[in-house]
Order: structure tokens, then sequence, then C-alpha cells
């Protein structure tokens, strides 16, 4: 499964260690702002640069309006930078019908795309129809709604086979963490605060404890 930070905040790309390796960076207007910065074409300029800095091997940026002279626009812009930072860019997008022509003008200059809230089945083959890289359907936001959202996570794993990977947002638990590995989701994407706080467990440190304790107690018998 793939790893990847939601966050604008280059300062919090690295994790610590006993944290899985980071495959990219994911954002939105509403990161990018929690971070300080203008949803601007500079802002995700700089964005690209320090995901070039950081090595991240992608960036996944969500174009602010459905604009399709706008996207072209920023395009033409964001790709020769991604590429002098050695990055791969992805383009997130709404999961909207409103969206679409955008989403076909991102496809036209041959980028990845990424249909983000995604909630039910009907967007699922709506997005698998467009030829959509990657959904993501926010998992803590559909727990909070009521939704059964395991018949959507299993709906999204069953078409990856024909191409459209399963990138599950919104992730507030260890519990959902493990379900999705164990399902087969293609990955996933959280918060670097969330990932930090599994890179050590109690239960674990308690056992390290009892081993500590032990080693000690043995030592002391052999020595006497």
């Amino acid at each position: 499964m793939k790893f990847y930070l939601d966050s604008a905040d280059a300062s919090q790309w690295a994790l610590p260690a006993g944290c899985p390796p980071v495959q990219g960076v994911t954002t939105n207007p509403t990161l990018v702002m929690q971070a300080g910065l203008p949803v601007s074409l500079s802002a995700y300029l700089q964005l690209v640069a320090q995901a070039g800095e950081a090595r991240m091997p992608e960036l996944m940026l969500q174009l602010p309006r459905a604009d399709v002279g706008e996207a072209a626009h920023w395009l033409e812009v964001l790709l020769p930078a991604a590429v002098q930072a050695r990055v791969r860019l992805n383009i997130k997008l709404p999961c909207h019908p409103d969206w679409q022509p955008v989403l076909r003008e991102v496809q036209a200059w041959g980028v990845p795309t990424l249909l983000t809230g995604l909630s039910n089945p009907v967007q699922l083959l709506w997005a698998l129809a467009q030829g959509a890289n990657f959904v993501a359907p926010y998992v803590g936001r559909l727990q909070a709604d009521g939704r059964d959202v395991w018949a959507l996570i299993e709906a999204c794993v069953a078409v990856q086979s024909d191409g459209l990977q399963l990138l599950a947002a919104s992730i507030k638990s260890a519990d959902v963490l493990s379900r999705l590995i164990a399902c087969g989701a293609h990955a996933v994407t959280v918060r670097p605060e969330f990932a930090a706080g599994l890179a050590t467990d109690p239960v674990t440190l308690d056992a390290m404890a009892q081993f500590d304790r032990d080693v000690q107690a043995g030592w002391v018998r052999s020595c006497s």
C-alpha cells in the first residue's frame, strides 16, 4: 500500500522513525489555507519546489476552480516546474460532472488525475468511465454521515483491476487503516500527526519494558 501525507505544510512532511516511506503529498485548497498559503499559482509553484527539496516522488495538487482556461495556464506553468523538481504531478478535481471539462483538459496534457470526494457507487462508475487514475473517498466523513463506507471501499477495490486506483482519505483510526490494508486499497492519505502518533504504541512499549526487566533480572542471576 502506498502512503501519502495530507498537508501543504512542508515542515510536516518529515515523519519520525517507525513510519513507512512516504510516496507523496496530497493537498487541497483547505489544506493550502491551513498552511498559511494563498490558493494561487505562485503558492502551488512553491509546493512543487518544496516537494522536490524533500525528495517526494509525487505531489497531488487540487485545482481551485472549474475553469478550463485557468487549468491550461496553471498546467503550462506547473508541469515544467515539476519536471525540474523531479516530482510526479497529479491533479485532483472534485468528483462532480461540473468538473468534466477541466478533467478532459488535464487528461489532454497527459497528467494523472484524481477525483476526490467520491461518496457513492454511481460516482465510482462515472469516475471509471471518465478514465480517471485515482478516486479518493473521504472515509471519515462518510462514517460520520452514517454511510456503510466499507461497501463503497470494497467496490473501489473491485474496480482497481480496471485501472482506477483507490486512494482512501480522511483516515481517523488505526483500525480503519488496518481494514484498508487488509482489503487491498492501493493507497491511503493521512495527516502527518496521525502517522507520527502510530510510529510507536503503548502495547509495544509495555512489552519492551517487560523485556528490559527480564533481561536485567536474568543478568543479575547469571552474575551471582
